[in-house]
């Protein structure tokens, strides 16, 4: 599956560069409805979300079951914030939309569901179910004949505590499916404390090529090694191998008081701080 694109031009990272901006602007708005959420999660992935949705994945914001998508799965539905937020972004949902999040009746629950949301490709419950049905997925376009789309699984760290996604990891080699490109949102944090002190997965980059991956490793936090890296895993990879990126995030990025937080995982913040993070965030962008 080779190609070319557009080349990666600083006009094309200025307009994603803003993308990931407005998605933390976001994901901070529609916390502050709650008081608290995985906030730092949101705005670690914000940069691989932007890239991904803004400019890699073929979408239609008027008709989300379109057959031509690619389908982006994001495994971790507790990330929800980050997710109607990149859905905003391309049109997907209104924005005003997002001031209703996790209240009664709202399409956007505090854990993202295909049953609730436009454009939103599978429910998050337990996590290691993702790259499982990713491989179903892609097997079944490779078995239409559809060779234009891929399918990519966003997934999180602390899954590759879940043998499942070890098993779908070799089960995707075995199957060849080299539509298929996972990309391992790395911040090394989880419910109980370091995802490598619970469970040593390092080097993850090394394991996945290991199972039979095409694997590249970035700073998922770099918007153009971000996009360079899915760039060339769609486009310039000339094997028949499932593709995965290892993003290494910072939790809370682009709100330096935050980004300081002892507790990381789910964040309360005071009314008070709702504010200040916006403009921590403005200052960061030189807004």
């Amino acid at each position: 599956m080779t190609t070319t694109r557009e080349p990666i031009t600083p006009e094309r990272l200025e307009a994603l560069r803003m993308a990931a901006y407005r998605i933390r602007r976001n994901s901070l708005r529609e916390a502050e409805v709650q008081g608290e959420g995985y906030i730092g999660q949101a705005l670690g992935l914000s940069d691989v979300l932007a890239a991904l949705y803004v400019d890699q994945a073929k979408l239609d914001p008027k008709n989300p079951e379109w057959e031509g998508r690619d389908r982006v799965l994001v495994s971790m539905g507790h990330y929800g914030l980050a997710i109607y937020a990149a859905l905003v972004e391309i049109g997907m949902i209104d924005e005003d939309e997002l001031d209703t999040y996790a209240t009664d009746d709202s399409r956007l629950p505090m854990s993202a569901m295909a049953s609730y949301t436009p454009g939103v490709e599978i429910s998050g419950g337990s996590l290691g179910h993702g790259l499982v049905i990713a491989n179903g997925i892609a097997l079944g376009l490779k078995r239409k004949g559809n060779t234009e789309n891929v399918c990519y699984n966003v997934l999180s760290d602390g899954e590759l505590d879940e043998g499942s996604t070890w098993e779908a990891a070799q089960t995707a080699s075995h199957f060849k499916l080299d539509n298929l490109i996972a990309i391992v949102d790395f911040n090394n944090q989880q419910a109980d404390g370091k995802s490598q002190e619970i469970m040593t997965t390092e080097s993850i980059d090394e394991r996945f090529r290991a199972f039979g991956w095409e694997t590249r490793r970035c700073d998922g936090n770099d918007l153009a090694k971000v996009v360079e890296c899915l760039e060339e895993l769609r486009y310039g990879v000339d094997n028949d191998k499932p593709r995965c990126l290892i993003a290494d995030t910072k939790l809370a990025k682009g709100v330096d008081f935050l980004e300081t937080r002892e507790k990381l995982h789910f964040m309360r913040v005071a009314p008070q701080e709702w504010a200040v993070a916006q403009q921590h965030l403005k200052e960061a962008y030189g807004l």
